[in-house]
């Protein structure tokens, strides 16, 4: 069986690696940069999470536990950086506190081990910066290399006697009597199946297929500054919010790295491109199609105020060190330099709800992946195993 996976980032390694394992098929993966984990992969904090916020029994909260479980395996047989640096979500005021509890309460439904309840004095002891009235702390939630994972996935693809084509864009998908007929760069490949978990460009490829379907991808610029000199050692591990259960963000945080920076931030601004990753990056096609959606228009409708304070603390670092202030008062202006940032790939629905679970669409011989939200990176190797799956259900 030959199979094509759509994108090279770690969810669409993760699925060709389980693919070949599993069934034993030919794998060839397809993507239109010149390097694996180009976006969301290369572009997000590096943390492990938990499972200590998704509704229990959800298909996120399952696939996020035994993702934790598998990744913290491989990246020990590989030896790729892995540290459980853990986590403290804080209460910075007594109204918080009840949020607090739930959240202490999911990650106990969810079996997210270590779980502890802490008040001001001890959320000190582990985080000697920090403030708040309580704490809720996730011993076990780690960090990691996100992009060498990515790099050892594809390398277990080539040994398996697959192939990962870089610089081959996707630019046509046609599903023929025996398979699926796939123009990838100047080549045309034929394949069994076809599995797209193209990210940022999966609604280009839905399109191509014919199955638009009833979500939409949503581009959300994260920005992000970084600790300057002695200031990283004013953080040991990650430092939360409690998160607003109305929005899949949570909000800007205090993140200790794999390579030793310690990260402020995301805010959550809508790009003006797919893969807008700054202001100047617009492109207008990508705009039109996006606004063109009604459930944009209806997002925007019901999130205008938070929308205004996301753009204006984007035109500057006075946002972001008063949410970092909040836990670590400490920290001055001149502690914070801006660094990298990201894009998410938001599915939203026409009435305008953004998707806050895994989505995946099955049309013929295709199975598209309209929504690998965080923890997409901690779960990659669960939602392959998931995936692949449903894959198997295809027509023959």
């Amino acid at each position: 069986m030959k199979v094509g996976i759509v994108g090279a980032g770690i969810v669409g390694l993760a699925v060709a690696r389980e693919t070949a394992l599993t069934h034993g098929a030919t794998v060839t993966v397809l993507d239109k940069e010149d390097r694996v984990g180009a976006h969301q992969t290369g572009h997000n904090s590096g943390v492990v999470h938990a499972g200590i916020y998704y509704r229990p029994g959800s298909l996120k909260a399952t696939l996020c536990r035994e993702g934790v479980a598998m990744l913290r395996q491989y990246c020990a047989e590989h030896r790729i950086p892995y540290d459980e640096v853990g986590k403290l979500v804080v209460a910075s005021t007594g109204p918080e506190r009840p949020e607090l509890r739930r959240i202490a309460e999911r990650a106990r439904a969810n079996g997210v081990p270590g779980i502890a309840e802490l008040d001001a004095l001890a959320l000190r002891e582990i985080e000697p910066h920090a403030v708040g009235v309580g704490a809720v702390h996730s011993p076990h939630t780690a960090i990691a290399d996100f992009p060498a994972v990515a790099r050892r996935l594809a390398q277990d693809v080539r040994e398996s006697g697959g192939s990962v084509l870089l610089s081959h864009p996707v630019r046509a998908v046609r599903e023929t009597a025996g398979g699926v007929s796939v123009l990838a760069g100047e080549r045309t490949l034929e394949f069994d199946r076809v599995i797209v978990c193209a990210g940022l460009g999966t609604d280009a490829v839905a399109r191509m297929v014919g199955a638009a379907g009833d979500v939409r991808i949503v581009p959300f610029r994260g920005e992000y500054y970084a600790l300057a000199g002695k200031a990283k050692d004013l953080v040991r591990g990650l430092i939360y919010p409690v998160p607003d259960p109305r929005y899949p963000f949570l909000g800007v945080h205090l993140t200790r790295r794999i390579d030793g920076e310690v990260l402020v931030g995301p805010n959550a601004v809508m790009a003006l491109a797919l893969e807008g990753y700054s202001w100047r990056d617009v492109d207008l096609a990508d705009l039109g199609r996006i606004l063109a959606w009604p459930g944009t228009l209806r997002l925007a409708a019901r999130h205008w105020r938070t929308g205004i304070r996301e753009v204006a603390g984007s035109l500057g670092k006075k946002s972001f060190l008063r949410a970092a202030r909040r836990y670590v008062p400490a920290l001055t202006g001149a502690d914070l330099v801006r660094t990298e940032g990201g894009v998410r790939a938001q599915a939203v629905d026409g009435r305008g709800g953004m998707l806050d679970d895994f989505a995946i669409d099955v049309h013929g011989r295709v199975a598209l992946v309209r929504n690998a939200p965080s923890p997409a990176a901690t779960s990659s190797l669960a939602i392959a195993r998931h995936i692949v799956g449903l894959a198997s259900m295809l027509t023959s």
